[in-house]
């Protein structure tokens, strides 16, 4: 029980840590935070609205085919 529980703690922290080199690569190459085209973005005074929705569909078919790349391993 308790290895499973290290086992967990380990990869959630691998997993951080990826996110976070990911995060730091996006940050170079996109300093405006604004990824893909069709993202949404509506600028007034005071108020700014922002919808990736482009980089939204992206990152779900990414996420997507790496659960399923997962899921085809573990068989």
């Amino acid at each position: 029980m308790i290895g499973q529980l290290g086992r967990i703690v380990a990869l959630t922290g691998l997993a951080l840590l990826v996110v976070g080199g990911l995060m730091m690569l996006i940050g170079r190459f996109a300093p405006s935070g604004r990824l893909l085209p069709g993202d949404i973005v509506i600028r007034r005074p005071g108020f700014t609205f922002y919808l990736p929705l482009a980089t939204m569909l992206a990152l779900s078919l990414a996420l997507t085919a790496v659960a399923w790349l997962i899921a085809w391993l573990r068989r």
